[in-house]
């Protein structure tokens, strides 16, 4: 699928550059997936000719902003405005059901990987969890999925303000909104459904904007990432505009 497949650029300067992630690739190796080859840090590090050190995460089948540092310093830089929760992400999502804006405040036990979180304590308590969400279109479609005539889907825009993993995924099971094509926390009729109704067959989550300092000038960098071909044919099938 990555074989011969180029990282869209979003921002580059000598210090930093940001890339849009497709849906399917790792960021880094991991041992849930030990057998793939593909994943970003060794993609952008072969595509620009420099190593890479990545400044957050993004799931696998999650899109979007993701950002690199090029050098350790920079690195070091910018992970302390992460730790310190300053720089604002946005994601858009579809989920299933109706429901109005809204905030969710819910801990999340800290989810472990062998490789990247090698050194983290196991037994933690649970970590405070923060996400706001705004409704910004719906659609009810005439289809039985379950035990319901119609389904309801609503497109929504979530803005975490903590970085807890698989974060938003979670708290949208957590309030039955499951993010449609899900198969680890989501609904399996719907994924199913969506696969065969409209070709879809990815996490419907995508991180749209990030917004942080610049680590050396201070200047406020936005960066935003454009949907891929599955978001904008199901915005349009669902007659969305964003």
């Amino acid at each position: 699928m990555f074989a011969d497949y180029t990282l869209e650029i979003l921002y580059q300067d000598e210090y930093l550059v940001a890339i849009n992630k497709p849906s399917g690739l790792l960021v880094h190796k991991s041992m849930i997936d030990r057998h793939e080859i593909y994943y970003a840090m060794k993609m952008l590090r072969d595509q620009i000719g420099q190593w890479v050190y990545p400044i957050h995460r993004l799931d696998k089948p999650t899109s979007g902003v993701l950002l690199f540092a090029l050098d350790k310093e920079s690195a070091r830089l910018l992970n302390e405005q992460f730790r310190e929760r300053s720089p604002q992400k946005t994601y858009i999502a579809v989920v299933r059901g109706y429901l109005e804006d809204g905030v969710i405040d819910y801990p999340l036990k800290e989810k472990l990987d062998k490789i990247a979180d090698k050194d983290a304590k196991e037994d933690k308590e649970a970590q405070d969890a923060l996400t706001h969400y705004k409704v910004l279109d719906q659609i009810e479609l005439q289809a039985t999925v379950g035990k319901y005539d119609t389904v309801r889907y609503s497109l929504v825009e979530l803005s975490p303000k903590t970085g807890r993993k698989h974060q938003l995924r979670r708290h949208m099971k957590h309030i039955s909104h499951h993010i449609l094509g899900d198969t680890k926390y989501g609904r399996g009729e719907h994924n199913k459904f969506i696969r065969k109704e409209y070709n879809v067959h990815r996490l419907l989550l995508h991180c749209t904007r990030l917004e942080f300092l610049h680590p050396y000038n201070n200047r406020e960098l936005v960066i935003d990432a454009e949907f891929d071909t599955t978001f904008q044919e199901l915005f349009k099938k669902f007659n969305w505009s964003i």
